[in-house]
């Protein structure tokens, strides 16, 4: 149940990314092991490709998951199979990972055939798209082809290159550094969703960004740029088609006529096009309060948080919150031995200080500013009282646990965590 009485939905919040958007990326090499996640989504039902003692290099396929949707996996170092270790995941969960010993060449070979866009008809952008394990890398890790192989109508293909949340700026460092992959990623995606136009939407505090893309793109049929609010958080997919397009949708974007897709994965679309490249490497911002060198790092998927850490200098406090991805919607873990998946982007490092809370004041921002149009304080009243029923009438589970509501609050209460828990029981009852 949206609110009646809507507030602005959004917040300007103060981003920090002066920390590492004007420093180089440094390209890391792995330790001695890789720890590739056998994790696609939610499952790790993958048909693992290679054995114990397999040789691979940089691009080998290595395992695929056909659960729900074809998804490959191919390995981001060269070096020796050793085997397969459960290890804790960035989404809380414990994932079986494919473990490589690495042997510091670096031997890459083409994953599959590059693939002239221009000239390919739709279904075989679609068909490569899938095959070549493209996913979302705005967050979620959903397969992309699924979008456009249903794509029906569309009047907009929207190319979130906003970057919302505080300290990262991976993405702006990466279209920087893979302009030629961007707009082939681009005009593919456009091309494979039939749509009347493309626009990439840029927050306009960036404008030496919008200058880049704009010059990119010059000439090209049908693609603009929208300069949007620099406020929180714009990057979900719902309040941009809100922003650009001005509607409101029920589940999907598809259903006003638009597909969105996040700025990376239109270059990593492109890397694959081009270079018969999969991600096999990330560009990660690592920055906070509390690590010693802020930067962007360019890293083989399956590298340790610990050595990436190190890399940077360490950390500046005794006691850290270590976050895997932004500040607001990432998730913080009690050790640094995890690894960089496909779909992160961020490690975050703050001091761990205790603060103090009062009880609720009532205030309604929390409500106010939920871009989904929740109420919090309602949602945290029938957790209490263990009310599913009015958990679902208040559509508890279309919360995407953006944290926005636990900044606004005054009482300094994690707002978040209270709807957070009303979404588990939702969710374990239909199990």
């Amino acid at each position: 149940m949206m609110s009646l009485f809507k507030g602005p939905m959004r917040q300007h919040i103060q981003g920090h990314k002066e920390l590492t958007e004007h420093v180089e990326a440094q390209e890391l090499k792995a330790g001695e092991k890789v720890y590739i996640p056998l994790f696609c989504g939610a499952s790790t039902n993958l048909e693992v490709l290679v054995q114990e003692g397999d040789s691979v290099c940089i691009g080998t396929k290595i395992a695929e998951c056909k659960e729900r949707f074809f998804v490959p996996i191919y390995a981001s170092v060269s070096g020796t199979v050793a085997g397969i270790e459960k290890r804790m995941h960035a989404s809380l969960k414990p994932v079986p990972h494919l473990v490589i010993i690495n042997d510091g060449q670096y031997k890459e070979v083409a994953s599959f055939e590059p693939l002239n866009y221009e000239t390919a008809d739709r279904e075989t952008l679609i068909d490569f798209m899938m095959n070549a394990g493209i996913i979302g890398l705005g967050g979620a890790g959903f397969p992309a082809f699924v979008k456009y192989k249903f794509a029906k109508d569309v009047e907009k293909l929207i190319i979130n290159a906003v970057e919302c949340e505080p300290f990262i700026t991976a993405d702006y460092k990466t279209i920087f550094a893979q302009k030629e992959e961007f707009v082939t990623g681009l005009m593919a995606m456009k091309k494979m969703a039939m749509a009347k136009e493309a626009v990439i939407a840029i927050k306009k505090t960036h404008q030496d960004l919008i200058s880049f893309v704009e010059e990119a793109v010059k000439g090209l049929d049908g693609v603009s740029i929208a300069a949007v609010p620099d406020v929180y958080p714009m990057g979900w997919e719902r309040v941009l088609v809100r922003e650009i397009m001005h509607k409101e949708y029920d589940r999907l974007p598809g259903e006003v006529g638009a597909v969105v897709n996040n700025a990376t994965t239109a270059i990593a679309f492109g890397d694959a096009l081009l270079h018969g490249r999969a991600i096999v490497k990330k560009t990660v911002t690592v920055s906070g309060t509390a690590v010693k060198e802020p930067k962007n790092v360019i890293v083989p998927v399956g590298m340790p948080a610990s050595e990436i850490i190190a890399a940077c200098g360490g950390y500046t406090e005794d006691s850290v919150k270590l976050i895997a991805g932004g500040p607001m919607m990432g998730k913080t873990i009690v050790n640094d031995a995890f690894v960089i998946d496909r779909n992160m982007n961020a490690l975050t490092v703050l001091a761990n200080k205790p603060y103090d809370s009062i009880s609720c004041l009532r205030c309604g921002k929390c409500s106010d500013h939920c871009p989904a149009g929740l109420q919090p304080v309602r949602i945290a009243q029938a957790v209490k009282a263990a009310d599913k029923k009015t958990m679902e009438k208040l559509c508890a589970v279309d919360c995407i646990e953006c944290g926005l509501c636990t900044y606004v609050c005054p009482s300094r209460l994690d707002v978040t965590e209270n709807v957070r828990k009303a979404k588990r029981q939702l969710q374990l009852a239909k199990k």
